[in-house]
């Protein structure tokens, strides 16, 4: 399981549909494949929609010690502390851990159960403990892609939840420093921000796709 064999499966699937100019949405584990198949055909990018996806090195808090340990090197001890997440605890952690107590009561813990039980599955955290190493890749990957983003200059709307547990505040910042006209709103949510702010994350992508700038009818 990797990135780029998961662009090649959904680069086949747009194929297949005669799916045109597109817009790409990008979130968690999908940055590295939206990226990758907007790199591929940069031509028929019509946005970018950036909700808790990294691309610098700037989203790398310390919470990515372990995990950059492994990609350095990967011995079992180190493969066991990058995926130490991997368990029903740390699935509810990244919905609410680090989130206002307000805000994370919105989310219905049948939510991160069902989650885990999706996780459970055979074969599923192989793939998740393949593709945590295979992030290691993709952001050996980061001076490409800033390299796209400024030939490019695509039209962008960042839509972040605040409170994320992963990819670190200033994040923001280097996509808005990537993409100086990119329209960017930061919202009092988690990593997970449309399990509580889809209603207004949803007004800000329908008015994106639509033209309009944020504010208007």
């Amino acid at each position: 399981t990797s990135f780029a064999a998961l662009a090649d499966a959904v680069a086949e699937l747009l194929g297949h549909l005669a799916v045109g100019p597109r817009y790409i949405y990008l979130h968690d584990f999908g940055a590295p494949v939206g990226l990758e198949l907007a790199m591929r055909a940069p031509d028929r990018v019509l946005g970018l929609i950036v909700q808790n996806a990294n691309a610098h090195e700037s989203g790398f808090g310390p919470q990515w010690e372990a995990t950059r340990a492994f990609w350095k090197d990967p011995t079992p001890d180190n493969a066991a502390a990058a995926t130490a997440h991997l368990t029903l605890t740390g699935t509810r952690d990244q919905y609410i851990a680090g989130v206002p107590e307000d805000v994370a009561a919105r989310i219905d813990p049948a939510v991160w159960q069902e989650d885990w039980r999706a996780m459970s599955l055979p074969g599923r955290l192989a793939a998740q403990r393949e593709l945590i190493a295979d992030y290691g890749r993709y952001a050996a990957r980061f001076g490409a892609i800033a390299d796209y983003l400024k030939e490019w200059q695509p039209r962008a709307l960042m839509v972040w939840g605040r409170h994320d547990s992963f990819f670190a505040l200033d994040e923001t910042l280097s996509w808005m420093r990537a993409l100086p006209r990119m329209d960017a709103h930061i919202l009092d949510g988690g990593h997970f921000l449309l399990e509580t702010h889809a209603e207004p994350a949803g007004a800000l992508i329908g008015g994106f796709i639509r033209g309009e700038k944020a504010g208007e009818a």
